[in-house]
């Protein structure tokens, strides 16, 4: 039986499995870096993983966590536009998709 993929909130730190948790990935571009949510977990770039809910993303904006995961900073900018799509996300309207430049 093939044991199921563990990865940690950076909003709580709780450990869960993969699935549960989204993805959100920092993409390089050719002048800047942009961020979003990735839901298929297989997008190309260096990835960190939060819960589906809006307080773990208040807290890693407090702490700073996608600025520590992703090595650069992380514009506030940012912080809003993703609890934008967690809003969206959690109120069942599927899953949105959006990019946001740092």
């Amino acid at each position: 039986m093939k044991q199921e993929t563990m990865r940690s909130c950076i909003g709580c730190g709780a450990k869960k499995p993969k699935k549960e948790l989204i993805r959100v990935v920092r993409q390089q571009g050719e002048t800047e870096s942009e961020i979003r949510l990735d839901f298929t977990g297989r997008s190309n770039g260096r990835g960190a993983y939060l819960c589906r809910d809006n307080a773990c993303l208040k807290r890693c904006q407090k702490t700073r966590g996608l600025d520590r995961a992703f090595r650069e900073h992380v514009n506030d900018s940012v912080y809003a536009a993703l609890e934008k799509e967690f809003t969206k996300l959690n109120e069942g309207h599927g899953e949105a998709d959006g990019a946001f430049k740092t």
